[in-house]
């Protein structure tokens, strides 16, 4: 309101003209105030109708495009009605088009939409005008809005270009943003995200405030998809605050939608319903025909999982009767699918099953409507008893997942891909098993396992598995195995000595994670009376190690392929009830792995050589990373252990990320870090060792996860002397992410890496201890597991919280 009255009161000093009351609208608008420059621009044009037509028409235009981008359609389209007669500037009558044409598309009245554009297109091609490039924008608003990806595509790359010639850095922002969600309608991820990433940082640099937002929520929206719950509902809230800061009302309402599908997949059903049909009345509020599908679509879906049949039959025919009025066939497979598994719960099998393949087989099907349609064909084939059938289409279901993932080029992109695969792996692992595959079904887990890491590898990747041979890893590991299953109705573990194999039913996800929290937490400080008493401990060996106690011997070497919250538990601290209770840490040498088929070419010949690269007691960036008391002790300690000949040592300032990124890798059997480490849980790739500083970048001091990829490695061993360098994302069928990854993903052999923050005195004596081994020729299992032993058993460390946090994890 006070912009308002000082703009009123610079409309009364003649002194001040319509072009600087124009650039400060236009201005305001670009910053995403979007209501505030409709207003002012509303303002304007009255005020310059009768005296100044040409300027007056200018802020017309300014009014119907703020109208637009807060998806107001209909009123931008009476107000580019409102005028007798057309602007003689050839230049704003391309823009009336445009706006016109993309205020139609959006209303679905397309065959107006096509005439607006298709006469501003008449202008364009005898000359360049300011604003073709616009009506490219809303010519492949058109193509999208009607299902034509490929012409929507063509549109806007052409608007891109448009955009770079003449230097426009809106339209080149905007054109970035709709490839981007062209792209993720075809559910092509890693281009939408690299096209959205680009117009965030255009937009960013522009200080395009609305466009910031759509870019947020649309990487929400992308990250859904993925899997990555938990990144889309942080960008999606972030986007939906926005939005409803400067008023824009169609990016609210996907937003909202956006986060009611975050919310069913958490299982917070009722949330979900709640933000769809707040969508629904904004999409109804605005006309918007794309937000109304959208919403009942989500809400048919959200409605048939809760069981409410006759609301989600409401409104997929609502949706299907919508798409199928714009003649969008993608957007008709999408309720069908809802009714197909209406029909299922009804058992209507014959029509479900005919209205899953129609999907399945459609040429239009996405490949998530692909594996859905063969996943729902597999259930309702189980129910029938037609297991032949409901093998078929299981593995038909995986192949077409995997064939999806497998396409995917990112780290980023590959790892929480796999949790929209979660439950068809799940289900058709408890199925096998039900039928006394245990085997088969061992197999089939462990193709979950580990997929990006495997690829990004170099591995070979199969749709089909191939078969395992557990006793033969187990036998050539000298060791046993355990690999756990974490289902969402029951898990399962499977334990594989060299002799034999077998098969435990466990309880369901929900509540090991729960224990498996509790206790971890419990963990987190320094306390002492750690005991059998913890009810958390006992369940936790009751459960996850006693059903193979008989088959691990004491001393035993132990491969435990952890599953979910698994990830984040050190097996070596849960307590051993009974007379002589005890630390599991007493009773084996622990070993964390990924996968059977990693564990399989996991390396064990003897070290190649003992060069080391020592890196650490860097110079402290700041205050939040304080130099660390013992990192000097620490360094000269591990040092000590190599010949002056045989190690390169990197310390105080020298210490940074470029010193390490720059040196020659692949000529160190060890590398050691000691410093500070964070861990990123919604971006894992952004965990970092803290170095020294370096150059002007105020994060130079950070060695990225990210970069770490980058730089292959033949180590041995990388043991990252640092807090949270194992992680504190575990990502469904990858594990924990974080630094240890980054490192193994690089190509290490084996890394050490702690879970949790521990004191610099305890750490130091551990790594002296654990160097002392290796020096001796153990491998890293067995030093790692003797130094841990020394702290419990010989120093005032031993509470769990000193020692354990360091984990041994194993690569290919």
């Amino acid at each position: 309101m006070i912009i308002l009255l000082f703009l009123g009161g610079l409309a009364c000093n003649q002194q001040v003209g319509p072009q600087i009351l124009f650039e400060h609208t236009y201005n305001t608008f670009l910053h995403g105030n979007l209501e505030q420059a409709q207003l002012e621009a509303a303002h304007q044009y009255q005020r310059l109708r009768d005296s100044d037509p040409e300027w007056a028409w200018k802020f017309r235009l300014l009014e119907a495009r703020s109208l637009v981008w807060r998806g107001l359609f209909r009123e931008a389209v009476s107000v580019l009605g409102m005028s007798e007669s057309l602007p003689q500037n050839k230049n704003l009558r391309v823009e009336i088009f445009a706006l016109r044409g993309a205020a139609l598309a959006r209303l679905h009245r397309f065959p107006e939409a096509g005439e607006a554009i298709a006469e501003g297109a008449t202008m364009c091609q005898s000359s360049h005008e300011n604003f073709c490039g616009d009506l490219l924008l809303a010519d492949g608003l058109l193509a999208v809005q009607q299902g034509e990806f490929t012409h929507a595509t063509t549109s806007y790359e052409h608007a891109l270009a448009f955009a770079r010639v003449h230097t426009d850095a809106f339209l080149q922002a905007t054109a970035l943003l709709n490839l981007g969600a062209t792209s993720l309608a075809q559910e092509h991820f890693d281009e939408s995200i690299d096209w959205t990433e680009a117009s965030y940082e255009a937009a960013t640099l522009g200080n395009f405030g609305n466009l910031v937002a759509i870019a947020s929520a649309n990487l929400g929206w992308a990250y859904y998809k993925l899997g990555d719950f938990d990144k889309s509902l942080e960008l999606s809230l972030a986007a939906e605050n926005q939005s409803r800061q400067v008023g824009n009302v169609v990016q609210d309402l996907y937003s909202t939608t956006n986060l009611g599908y975050v919310y069913a997949s958490t299982g917070n059903l009722a949330r979900a319903k709640e933000e769809y049909l707040s969508a629904l009345g904004l999409a109804a509020r605005t006309e918007s025909k794309e937000g109304i599908y959208n919403a009942e679509r989500a809400l048919a879906l959200v409605y048939a999982t809760d069981g409410e049949l006759e609301e989600a039959r409401k409104y997929s025919g609502e949706a299907i009767d919508l798409a199928h009025k714009d003649k969008n066939r993608l957007n008709e497979l999408y309720p069908l699918l809802v009714q197909a598994l209406i029909a299922a719960q009804t058992h209507d099998y014959q029509k479900a099953e005919a209205i899953f393949k129609e999907v399945e087989n459609d040429p239009v099907a996405t490949a998530n409507l692909r594996w859905r349609s063969q996943y729902g064909l597999a259930r309702l084939y189980e129910s029938e008893k037609r297991d032949q059938d409901a093998d078929q289409f299981y593995r038909a279901a995986v192949a077409t997942f995997e064939s999806a993932r497998f396409s995917l080029r990112r780290d980023e992109t590959r790892l929480p891909f796999f949790e929209n695969a979660y439950q068809i792996y799940g289900d058709y692992i408890t199925f096998l098993i039900a039928r006394g595959q245990s085997e088969d079904a061992l197999r089939w887990a462990d193709h979950s396992r580990a997929r990006a890491l495997a690829q990004g590898l170099g591995n070979k990747i199969s749709v089909d598995p191939p078969r395992l041979n557990p006793k033969a890893i187990a036998k050539n590991g000298n060791g046993a195995i355990l690999f756990y299953w974490l289902g969402e109705k029951r898990s399962f573990l499977w334990a594989a000595t060299a002799r034999e194999l077998r098969c435990f039913a466990l309880p369901a996800r929900n509540e090991i994670d729960a224990a498996a929290e509790r206790y971890r937490k419990s963990l987190g400080g320094p306390q002492e009376g750690l005991s059998s008493s913890n009810p958390d401990s006992r369940w936790l060996y009751e459960t996850l190690l006693a059903p193979a106690e008989s088959l691990l011997g004491k001393g035993s070497r132990v491969f435990i392929v952890p599953d979910g919250s698994l990830a984040n538990l050190n097996f070596e601290t849960i307590v051993v009830p009974g007379p002589q209770a005890h630390f599991w840490v007493e009773d084996a040498t622990v070993v964390s792995a990924s996968s059977l088929r990693l564990l399989a070419s996991s390396r064990s010949a003897p070290v190649r050589n003992r060069n080391l690269l020592l890196i650490g007691n860097s110079i402290a960036p700041n205050d939040k990373y304080p130099e660390l008391s013992k990192a000097g002790a620490q360094v000269n300690s591990v040092a000590n252990h190599f010949s002056a000949a045989s190690r390169k040592v990197i310390t105080r300032e020298q210490a940074t990320p470029s010193a390490y990124l720059n040196t020659n890798l692949e000529r160190f059997s060890f590398i050691h870090f000691v410093a500070h480490g964070t861990a990123s849980r919604t971006s894992p790739l952004d965990s970092a060792i803290i170095l020294s500083r370096e150059g002007k970048n105020p994060d130079s001091f950070k060695l990225y996860g990210r970069d770490i990829i980058q730089h292959p490695l033949r180590a041995d061993l990388v043991t990252i002397s640092a807090c949270y360098g194992a992680g504190e994302r575990a990502y469904s069928g990858e594990g924990l992410v974080g630094l240890s990854w980054a490192f193994l993903r690089a190509g290490a052999h084996n890394v050490v890496a702690a879970l949790w923050e521990a004191t610099d005195a305890s750490t130091e004596q551990l790594m002296q201890h654990f160097y002392d081994e290796l020096k001796k020729g153990e491998p890293p299992d067995v030093a790692l597991h003797s130094a841990k032993m020394f702290l419990l058993k010989n120093t005032a460390f031993r509470n769990p919280f000193y020692w354990a946090p360091f984990q041994l994890y194993a690569g290919s």
